[in-house]
């Protein structure tokens, strides 16, 4: 293996339990991708940005294992997170008439991820697939835990499965080439941990700040590395988001809301969730659960992670009808993620007025 041997995080599903890789070097390393499903072809999925960058390596190291390698580029942006992008790995994989013992390989950030894991869901009622994620925002996040999906243009991630990777290989050399826009969209997955989950990690954050954005591969580590270990422990406890894994949609429900009223792609994904963890912290506080001083600290360090932290003015009625599409909601009752207090988050309604209020304070 390489000098910087990968810190290993476990995702335990019983037996689908798989490993989450991080580390500098991981694209190069052999050892990363041993012992993946054998299969005669690999497929790795990724987008016109990432390809230039990192596709030839990972073909070169799959190459090592399978006879054949076939890579499929697809059009970079949430924008292209669409059936048009997922017929078109489908059209790839039909016309070369590959089986299902093809291994899919996503390689890229969370669009990437979880249309590869959606096709590789569907192909032949299932195939396996690796991710292989690019991005500060899928480290952390989309990469682990086996959500994958499509957006409508009636709601993001409405269409889709829940379907578990092989493995995640978190190469953290990939982040020396993030746009500085990625890396802040990334860091508002980092930072939502501390909230709903661990108040000294979001301590360790404020104080780590300055090293993640100067992408110090040891502050890099262990944000991943953290933010991985959360999410383990939620999934293996809830792994179809039917009670504590909601949690991790904290200021999702508003963020989401921001991503489809504004065209998909216009707001990365990251800068809804870190507006609207803005408002969800605010929510909390008008419901009685948190003080003005956590709301406060929290929005000062999302504006130092140089996310928004006001949304655009949709007008509080176009909000609200996003937000009654959301996946938490029941019987068109809207459900947020508000925070119980510092570390600890549950989902429940909140009247419209006071959600009214809180667009009204965060909005425009």
């Amino acid at each position: 293996m390489n000098d910087i041997f990968p810190d290993v995080v476990g995702i335990d599903l019983g037996d689908r339990r798989y490993d989450i890789l991080i580390g500098a070097g991981l694209l190069d390393s052999s050892s990363a991708f041993a012992d993946l499903p054998k299969a005669a072809t690999a497929v790795i999925v990724t987008n016109r940005t990432v390809a230039p960058l990192y596709a030839a390596r990972l073909q070169q190291r799959l190459t090592a294992t399978y006879s054949a390698v076939v890579t499929i580029e697809l059009e970079d942006g949430e924008a292209h997170k669409d059936w048009a992008s997922l017929n078109a790995i489908f059209d790839r994989l039909l016309g070369a008439g590959l089986d299902r013992k093809t291994v899919l390989f996503a390689l890229g950030g969370g669009v990437v991820g979880d249309i590869t894991g959606f096709a590789a869901a569907s192909y032949m009622r299932g195939v396996p697939f690796v991710q292989v994620p690019t991005t500060l925002l899928a480290q952390v996040d989309s990469s682990v835990g086996g959500k994958t999906a499509i957006n409508h243009p009636l709601g993001k991630n409405m269409i889709g499965a829940f379907y578990q990777p092989q493995r995640v290989i978190a190469d953290l050399d990939t982040l020396d080439t993030l746009p500085d826009r990625e890396l802040a969209a990334g860091l508002a997955e980092v930072i939502k941990y501390g909230p709903i989950a661990d108040d000294v990690f979001l301590t360790w954050i404020e104080d780590n700040l300055d090293a993640l954005w100067a992408r110090d591969k040891k502050a890099l580590a262990y944000a991943v590395k953290r933010s991985c270990e959360i999410k383990a422990w939620v999934v293996g406890q809830d792994e179809r988001e039917s009670g504590l894994r909601a949690i991790l949609n904290f200021g999702h429900t508003f963020g989401h809301a921001i991503e489809a009223g504004m065209g998909y792609g216009a707001w990365l994904h990251g800068e809804g969730v870190g507006c609207g963890m803005v408002m969800a912290a605010d929510l909390s506080c008008r419901l009685g659960l948190i003080d003005r001083a956590y709301v406060d600290r929290l929005t000062r360090l999302i504006e130092r992670a140089r996310l928004p932290v006001r949304g655009p003015a949709l007008g509080a009625d176009r909000y609200l009808e996003f937000m009654r599409v959301d996946k938490k909601a029941e019987g068109g009752e809207i459900r947020f993620v508000v925070i119980d207090q510092p570390g600890q988050a549950s989902v429940r309604p909140a009247p419209d007025a006071v959600v009214r209020d809180v667009l009204a304070a965060h909005t425009g």
